[in-house]
């Protein structure tokens, strides 16, 4: 057996480390640049077919969610979505960070497809998706929106005094859900009473509701639940707790479909439709299109389709004209849905921008279901008390 010396092994393995002269040595900043473009790829990738990081900004999900909750979202459940509009900076939505410069171009636009995932979106599950009325930006960049999936494709919606019902059956609301109420008061209430009840007004400075002159008198407008409305209703200095409430009967022209294209101050209501008296507490029956579903279309459900025919299933040649829905020219008279939709609504029932506005979620505007709560800040506490520790990854449901 052949044997090598110390100084035959030392020489033999310098000139096996040691550059050859054709390979030099990278850089400081080639090797800063190739680490900074892996972590970027590698965080893209993630982001798009893992998880994603959001927050709450708005209290159209109170209580089950928080305005300052951080949360992820998973694009597992309902399967990823090829991008749409790829000419984008990575790791931006619609601006580049900081400024109100696009991040992206729409000279390229591709069809969508979604990647197998865990699930199908249910009922009661909380969804992320891209909110379907915004026009200025493609469907995969429009404003991300969170609230609760309350009806699937195919299901009966309907909602009477504000218990939502499907298919004819009454829908088990969350438990943190709220509504809206004003509170009677004989004197002002203490702040530390709001604070310690869980009830703010985002619209106030810091955060405390502000009593104000209604013609019940004076009184706090607050949306809460209905165990904190209880509370209040035992309290000496509370004259009276009111449920806000719409009447049935009496029309609403901000609600869909009455005004299709919400915001808008040009209502499409057609005479005699059956919508015509819809509010946000008196709802429907509404069924949501299934895809392969085939409905008949009328002079009076035509404002229900219009928007999924014009915009949402990239047909050509449509045109609405007079309450009538044209396809090159002539009128349709049925129409087959290319994919599911679903009605989505806030837990804060009465301080919620959703589908009773602005009508149904299409399938491939859904971006992920929200699992985590990772993080909750609230934006009025001190120093000492912002984090909200006990809501620190808390599962959602």
């Amino acid at each position: 057996m052949a044997v090598q010396s110390w100084e035959e092994r030392t020489a033999a393995l310098n000139t096996a480390t040691s550059p050859s002269p054709q390979q030099k040595p990278k850089g400081f900043f080639r090797e800063w640049g190739d680490a900074i473009l892996f972590a970027v790829v590698a965080a893209t990738l993630i982001r798009w077919a893992t998880f994603e990081a959001y927050t709450i900004p708005t209290p159209s999900m109170e209580h089950s969610l928080l305005v300052g909750d951080y949360l992820f979202v998973s694009k597992l459940h309902y399967g990823p979505r090829t991008p749409q509009t790829p000419l984008q900076v990575p790791l931006t939505h619609q601006t580049i960070w900081g400024t109100s410069l696009k991040s992206y171009s729409d000279l390229i636009q591709l069809p969508s497809y979604r990647l197998p995932g865990f699930s199908e979106v249910k009922r009661n599950d909380v969804v992320v998706f891209n909110v379907p009325f915004e026009k200025e930006h493609p469907a995969d960049l429009r404003t991300n929106y969170i609230k609760r999936c309350v009806a699937v494709a195919g299901d009966v919606l309907e909602i009477k005094e504000q218990q939502v019902y499907i298919n004819g059956k009454p829908l088990v609301h969350p438990p943190q859900s709220q509504n809206r109420y004003f509170l009677q008061v004989t004197e002002p209430v203490r702040d530390k009473i709001f604070q310690d009840q869980g009830v703010a007004d985002f619209n106030s400075p810091n955060g405390i509701p502000q009593a104000q002159v209604t013609t019940m008198g004076p009184a706090y407008v607050v949306d809460m639940t209905p165990k904190t409305a209880e509370y209040f209703k035992q309290q000496s200095f509370i004259k009276g707790v009111v449920l806000d409430k719409s009447l049935p009967g009496v029309g609403e022209p901000e609600t869909f479909p009455n005004n299709p294209d919400y915001p808008s101050s040009q209502p499409n209501m057609a005479p005699g439709a059956p919508f015509a008296k819809w509010n946000k507490d008196n709802y429907g029956p509404l069924q949501l299109p299934k895809e392969g579903q085939t409905v008949q279309l009328t002079a009076q459900n035509s404002p229900i389709y219009e928007k999924i025919i014009l915009r949402y299933e990239h047909n050509e040649g449509i045109t609405v004209q007079n309450g009538i829905i044209m396809q090159n020219g002539k009128p349709l008279t049925s129409y087959t849905f290319k994919q599911d939709y679903y009605f989505m609504m806030g837990d804060n029932r009465h301080d919620s921008l959703d589908s009773r506005y602005w009508g149904f979620v299409p399938k491939d505007h859904i971006v992920g279901k929200a699992v985590l709560i990772w993080l909750s800040v609230d934006p009025y506490a001190d120093f000492l008390h912002k984090i909200r520790w006990s809501r620190l990854f808390n599962f959602i449901d």
